[in-house]
């Protein structure tokens, strides 16, 4: 299954209207062979991958184990994966040595039903204060409830930082299951069991030889087994950077060439680099430039808006709903007839991703140093800035398992913010969508292979020199080929990479606290996720006075149109909700 959707059955009033709203939202969503099972104070509501792909339920008697996302056991994939898994996984004592992948799972076994996410609880599910719905879709969850409000935390985070941090959602009444605990399903509803996930907070050795040796055993086996299960059925991604380009030698490593892909203009810097490295592998790459997919009118804009809410189930990274439906489409052709879709993602996890100095720093520091992405000029009274940054903090050192730890972190656990929640809440609804249509393989956010990057020292990890060297060990071919960097991965990284990163960790917290800010005041900013955000297109889906989102923005003064398409995905979320909104 890669839809899930539970709820209690105690009040059928409620029960059985819950099922019927998950089906029709799933099915807006794609779904179209859901399953219905009972569970003792239960009923589960259930689908396999939309374009096909590996066994994702298995049913036994009384007993049954399935999953959404892509799951391994014991090296297995599909159906073998599910058999070992039912026999000796136990939901209460996880053997996470044996598990790999991005998934949440429910299993019943010896009469008892239990519901757990991934190591880093990237995989979404949400469910409600009184825990009688989980879901593996917003919108489903939405759906049900009968009246809903905004989260101001929950809300600001999404527009500064891309999607909301940790267990939080942009509305009080849903919270994200959380990977420090699993969920008993009972008769009498759901219980808690929490459960502890220690990781290495200490820099290993100097040896670089010794942690590639490491890295290319714990990436192999995080490769390996889907290798063998889809061959060349696989499709990856390749930009002129690093991350992207080892994905592509992990796979070749296992004598696998992919399906190649690559977005941008033909005069795009990643475009021209991944046609160089693709012509000299003798392969194709398929380029898609998202801008120009196709055209929209102005007339069909509401319904192509309205397609991609659905299809991005309400709130995708970067508020991309107004786009002209390349993101969709793209995420479809990844998984043409069940294929595996690979992608670099959470790559920096070799590399000193806040770019902080060695040293200690607290949680505080890395919240303003990081996530204060915002100008004071454009939030109303509703915003908090102290609170802000203190809900940041609080989340990550709940991600860290230090809660109330406010004093300065050891060096190495800092670097464990970037896997445990920046990866979890970029990179978890991303894995969460792609994951409806077809297996996905993130292999650096591999628990394992996490572990490993966590023992690099900084100064291997500054300016990609470990990840570099990994790559040339892995495939020298590729490492020499040109990159977007200005130099290739063969050797050393160039100067101005160097100087680059060294500038940004010279600079103060203080300073990088007020650095968007700064920028902001220079002029206008965006990003590259724009679509058809011209109020010509935006009047046709929202109410351009943003009467919803102007209790938390003010509206005319905000000059960053990435922040604004967010804004405008939130405002559109708010209407179609309507009466169900309070407050």
């Amino acid at each position: 299954m890669t839809a899930l959707f539970l709820v209690r059955n105690d009040d059928e009033s409620f029960a059985g209207p819950a099922i019927a709203d998950a089906r029709a939202e799933f099915a807006q969503q794609g779904f179209d062979a859901m399953e219905e099972l009972a569970i003792p104070g239960w009923r589960l509501l259930h689908a396999p991958y939309i374009q096909g792909g590996p066994v994702n339920f298995l049913q036994a008697g009384e007993d049954f184990i399935g999953f959404a996302g892509s799951f391994v056991f014991d090296g297995k994939i599909g159906k073998p994966a599910l058999e070992a898994a039912l026999k000796d996984l136990d939901p209460v004592a996880i053997d996470w040595s044996r598990v790999g992948g991005q998934f949440v799972m429910v299993v019943r076994k010896s009469g008892q039903t239990f519901l757990f996410t991934d190591w880093f609880g990237a995989f979404e599910i949400y469910h409600d204060a009184d825990r009688r719905i989980f879901s593996t879709s917003l919108l489903a969850a939405v759906s049900c409830l009968p009246k809903l409000s905004f989260y101001p935390q929950g809300v600001y985070e999404h527009v500064f930082n891309v999607l909301p941090i940790g267990d939080d959602t942009v509305f009080n009444e849903l919270k994200r299951l959380g990977p420090f605990e699993v969920v008993e399903l009972g008769q009498d509803g759901a219980a808690s069991h929490p459960i502890e996930k220690p990781m290495q907070e200490g820099f290993g050795s100097r040896d670089t030889g010794a942690h590639i040796e490491a890295q290319r055993e714990a990436l192999g086996r995080a490769v390996r087994p889907w290798v063998e299960h889809f061959g060349d059925r696989i499709f990856c991604a390749l930009s002129g950077g690093l991350d992207s380009r080892l994905a592509l030698a992990l796979l070749r490593e296992q004598n696998i060439l992919p399906s190649v892909f690559c977005y941008g203009a033909e005069d795009e810097c990643d475009v021209r680099v991944a046609r160089e490295i693709c012509a000299a592998l003798g392969t194709e790459v398929d380029v898609l430039d998202k801008d120009v997919y196709r055209e929209v009118a102005l007339d069909a804009f509401p319904a192509q808006v309205e397609r991609n809410f659905y299809d991005h189930d309400g709130l995708p990274n970067f508020g991309s709903i107004f786009d002209n439906g390349a993101d969709y489409h793209a995420r479809k052709k990844r998984h043409t007839d069940g294929a595996l879709s690979v992608s670099g993602g959470c790559g920096e996890v070799f590399r000193n991703f806040f770019f902080l100095p060695d040293g200690r720093f607290t949680a505080a520091d890395v919240a303003r140093a990081f996530y204060a992405r915002y100008s004071l000029g454009d939030v109303t009274e509703t915003f908090d800035e102290r609170a802000f940054l203190r809900g940041i903090e609080d989340k990550i050192l709940a991600g860290l398992g230090r809660e109330g730890d406010r004093g300065a972190l050891p060096r190495a656990a800092v670097e464990r913010i970037y896997p445990t929640v920046r990866c979890r809440s970029l990179f978890g609804h991303e894995i969460s969508l792609e994951a409806r249509q077809g297996a996905y393989l993130m292999p650096f956010l591999e628990q394992l292979v996490v572990a490993q990057a966590l023992k690099l020292p900084l100064s291997m990890k500054n300016a990609g020199r470990f990840e570099a060297a990994l790559l040339a060990a892995i495939d020298p071919e590729l490492a020499a080929m040109p990159s977007c960097y200005g130099h290739d991965f063969s050797g050393p990284p160039g100067l101005r990479h160097r100087f680059s990163e060294w500038t940004t960790r010279r600079r103060p917290i203080a300073l990088r606290h007020r650095s968007y800010a700064i920028q902001r005041r220079l002029g206008p900013m965006g990003d590259e996720h724009g679509g058809l955000e011209t109020d010509a297109y935006l009047r046709r889906v929202i109410d351009l006075d943003y009467p919803i989102m102007r209790r938390f923005f003010r509206i005319g003064e905000i000059g960053d149109s990435a922040v604004m398409r967010r804004i405008a995905n939130l405002e559109y979320l708010g209407q179609r909700l309507g009466s169900k909104l309070r407050g």
